[in-house]
């Protein structure tokens, strides 16, 4: 199994044991060891009260690809510690997407960057997760 087919495999294997892609409407666009790339279209129920993208729902889809990119060997793995930047509102109709990818990976530890970017390019928001590999996989080998 190549490495691109093992990320795949995991991200299948994450997909059906969650509910998150359903319940946000998101879509895996790539996935690929140490790198993850997941879209959504912002729906009104995603809307905070000024009619923009919710901060919560922006930092979901970070999270998620960097889930993705982290778990993508096929070695379970945690967030330790994450930060977003809100540089741009996501508006309804907007495609974001995040792009994940790793900075780092040392022993158990990682560092992963999430761009998220509307479907011009513009920058909506910057992610910076931490991650910590526990026990277990997603799937036997």
């Amino acid at each position: 199994m190549t490495p691109k087919q093992r990320a795949e495999k995991v991200a299948e294997v994450m997909i059906s044991n969650g509910k998150v892609f359903d319940w946000f409407g998101m879509s895996m666009v790539d996935a690929d060891e140490g790198k993850a790339a997941i879209s959504m279209i912002v729906q009104p129920h995603h809307a905070n009260s000024h009619g923009i993208c919710h901060g919560g729902i922006t930092f979901t889809l970070a999270d998620t690809a960097f889930a993705h990119a982290c778990n993508s060997r096929n070695q379970s793995t945690l967030a330790m510690h994450n930060v977003i930047s809100y540089l741009a509102p996501g508006k309804l109709g907007d495609t974001l997407t995040a792009h994940a990818s790793e900075v780092s990976l040392n022993g158990k530890n990682g560092i992963y960057d999430v761009k998220v970017t509307n479907q011009e390019g513009i920058l909506i928001a910057e992610f910076r997760g931490m991650s910590r590999a526990v026990r277990g996989t997603q799937f036997d080998e």
